[in-house]
């Protein structure tokens, strides 16, 4: 590592342009699209698999009632559904439907076909391109050791 780099520096200049992209990205309309809301809770069950709305609600760190909202919006277009709980009868957990996962797939598909035009917008050298793709696994790894 060049010796005039600081690493504090560059993580501080690394978490300002990365929250930058994200904040953009997520803002992306696609039709019929989730609300930020909706998106996260979705996501959330997505990853965590079939769990209860309290459980969101804690991960999420939001309350109960808003989490029912959110999720009762999700039940009514088809992308979650309830179901009982296999380990206790008293309890409902939601799982994401088919439809819910093409959900968050087109919102996906929607963010990447974001960034691909802005890099083919001619903002961006043929030189720039390549770093950017450098950069992406250098990312990724440097993710997985927080």
């Amino acid at each position: 590592m060049n010796d005039d780099l600081d690493p504090n520096a560059v993580a501080s200049a690394l978490l300002a342009s990365i929250g930058v992209l994200v904040r953009r990205a997520r803002q992306v309309p696609v039709e019929g699209g989730l609300t930020m809301p909706e998106r996260t809770a979705l996501a959330q069950l997505d990853r965590a698999g079939p769990t209860t709305s309290s459980a969101l609600a804690r991960e999420a760190q939001i309350t109960a009632q808003a989490m029912g909202a959110t999720l009762s919006s999700l039940r009514t277009r088809g992308l979650v559904e309830r179901r009982p709980d296999p380990d206790d009868g008293r309890r409902v957990v939601l799982t994401v439907t088919d439809a819910g996962r093409q959900a968050l797939k087109n919102k996906r598909n929607a963010r990447a076909e974001l960034l691909g035009r802005a890099m083919t917008s001619g903002a961006f050298t043929q030189a720039e391109l390549e770093q950017l793709a450098a950069t992406a696994p250098l990312l990724e790894r440097l993710a997985q050791h927080i």
